[in-house]
C-alpha cells in the first residue's frame, strides 16, 4: 500500500511538471491534455484520474509553483539587515537553476494576466513588500524609503528578465542562465537593491 502510495505522488508529480513546462511554452488555451499527456508519457485517462479535468491540473500546477517560490522566498532572513540583500539574491539565484520551468510559468501566467497570474504576483508581491517592511521597521533603511516601490521593482526585475531573457542573450556571451551569467546578474540586481540600505 505504502509503495503505491508512493508510485501515485511520482506519478502526479510527473505529469505537474510535465503540465507545468508544457502550459509555459503554450499557455493554457493551446495547451490540450493529450499534449501534456504526451509530454508526461502518460495516458489522458491517468491525468483524468489523478486530477479530474485540465482545470483541475491547472489547479495543481498552480498549487506547485506558488509553492516552490514560497519555499525558496518566504524563510526568514538572517540578520543584520545588509546581509538580506545577498540573501535574497541569492535565492533568486536559485530559483533560475533549479526551478527555471516554474519561472516561466509564472512569467506566462503574468503576461497574460490570467486570475492565477494575478494571484502569482499579488502573492510574491506580498512577500517582497513585507520583507521591506520589516526592514524598514528595524531602522536598517533611509528615512525616505517605501516599501511597496522596494516590494515592488526587484519584482518587475525578475519577472522582465525571465520574460525577455532569450533577448538578454543576445547581450551576453553565454546564455543568461549559465552560471557565470547568473552570477553577474545576481551582484547587479544586489548593487541596485542595497542602495534602499542605510550605509554603516
Amino acid at each position: 500500500m505504502e509503495s503505491k502510495s508512493r508510485l501515485d505522488g511520482s506519478r502526479r508529480h510527473a505529469i505537474v511538471q510535465a503540465a507545468l513546462e508544457v502550459l509555459a511554452v503554450r499557455g493554457s488555451a493551446d495547451s490540450t491534455l493529450q499534449v501534456i499527456a504526451k509530454a508526461a508519457g502518460v495516458s489522458v485517462g491517468l491525468i483524468q484520474h489523478y486530477f479530474g479535468s485540465k482545470d483541475g491540473l491547472i489547479e495543481a500546477v498552480d498549487a506547485h509553483a506558488l509553492n516552490t517560490i514560497g519555499v525558496a522566498m518566504a524563510e526568514p532572513t538572517p540578520p543584520p539587515a545588509a546581509e538580506s540583500i545577498p540573501e535574497i539574491g541569492r535565492r533568486v539565484t536559485a530559483l533560475f537553476d533549479d526551478h527555471l520551468p516554474v519561472l516561466d510559468y509564472i512569467a506566462r501566467q503574468v503576461v497574460e494576466g490570467t486570475p492565477t497570474g494575478k494571484a502569482l504576483f499579488d502573492a510574491m508581491a506580498s512577500l517582497g513588500i513585507q520583507r521591506w517592511d520589516d526592514l524598514s521597521h528595524s531602522g536598517a533603511t533611509t528615512e525616505d524609503f517605501d516599501s511597496v516601490w522596494a516590494g515592488l521593482n526587484p519584482l518587475i526585475l525578475v519577472l522582465g528578465t525571465i520574460t525577455f531573457r532569450r533577448h538578454v542573450d543576445r547581450y551576453l556571451p553565454e546564455a543568461f542562465t549559465s552560471r557565470s551569467q547568473l552570477s553577474r546578474w545576481e551582484r547587479a540586481v544586489n548593487t541596485l537593491i542595497g542602495g534602499q540600505l542605510k550605509t554603516r
